[in-house]
């Protein structure tokens, strides 16, 4: 049944942000189409920061908690986030009512001279500013030097062509949705360099008390994907809120049986270690919990 409305759907301002929330709306106008949907431009404090590197600005909730605080105060409906950039535990009020189908979850390598991660000589600069990569880099072609990259996706590209950087590391999902995807040079494999939990999908967040909307939004929920993310969102909650470790999670639902691969290093970036591993896809939270618990990032699994 029809519950015609306006709903402001809350969103980043950054060219990726609005066409992934583009994306969202015409899922939703499709279900929905008595109602009305429109973006909510919210800035974020990892917009308004972009020369801070992430782990010193606070990492997972830089680009989220903006967006959340609008849905709680009324200012929009709903909030559309990249997944991976969802802190582990939803905000009281709030729940995170669909997970539509996952894009391309891997992550690519973009070269100015057109070479493979593993080809590069020794000293090229490679561009991240996530550690997970980081430390995944350096497996491949330990010749490499890691150099901070921050910026929009757009951003990020033209970077790519400057002096500066011989390479960058980048989501092929962001690539996928914006059209660039002649801009990849190689895409990295998930057993070698485990994704972010959650990256390529995404995830809406609604105020829990509005029945109607989450009913809506129900409609463009994907089990397999929800079932996926929800075991790598749990490898973060194992992990605790205040880890600091580079940490990488994936997973893929196969019928009734879960397949993850998990990625975790010290404190200080060293002795990385990698963990793949299946599990019944009935209990996606412990699959996770004991991911977690393989990597060493969990002293003891949920029941």
């Amino acid at each position: 049944m029809s519950t015609a409305r306006l709903v402001r759907v809350g969103t980043r301002g950054s060219a990726l942000a609005l066409a992934q929330t583009a994306l969202v709306i015409a899922a939703l106008t499709a279900v929905d189409p008595d109602s009305t949907y429109e973006p909510a431009i919210i800035r974020t404090e990892g917009d308004r920061d972009k020369t801070t590197p992430l782990t010193i600005l606070g990492g997972q909730g830089v680009f989220t908690v903006a967006l959340q605080d609008a849905l709680l105060r009324g200012e929009a409906d709903l909030a559309v986030h990249s997944a991976k950039d969802l802190p582990p535990m939803t905000p009281d009020g709030l729940v995170l009512a669909a997970v539509p189908e996952r894009a391309d979850p891997r992550d690519v390598f973009i070269s100015r001279h057109g070479l493979r991660l593993a080809a590069l000589p020794a000293g090229a600069r490679v561009g991240t500013s996530s550690r997970r990569r980081a430390v995944q880099t350096r497996a491949i072609n330990p010749r490499i030097a890691i150099v901070e990259l921050r910026g929009n996706l757009d951003t990020r590209l033209r970077k790519a062509t400057e002096p500066e950087y011989d390479g960058i590391i980048v989501a092929a999902a962001g690539l996928d949705r914006m059209g660039w995807q002649e801009r990849i040079t190689e895409y990295l494999p998930v057993d070698r360099f485990v994704p972010s939990p959650g990256q390529g999908a995404l995830g809406i967040e609604c105020r829990a008390d509005d029945a109607a909307l989450r009913a809506i939004l129900a409609r463009i929920d994907h089990q397999p994907t929800r079932v996926a993310v929800t075991a790598e969102r749990a490898v973060l909650s194992a992990a605790g809120a205040g880890c600091t470790t580079p940490l990488a999670a994936y997973a893929e639902r196969h019928d009734e049986t879960l397949r993850l691969w998990g990625m975790a290093a010290d404190l200080d970036d060293a002795h990385p270690r990698w963990i793949a591993r299946t599990a019944p896809a009935a209990d996606p939270e412990r699959a996770g919990w004991q991911l977690a618990e393989a990597l060493g990032l969990a002293s003891e699994v949920r029941a």
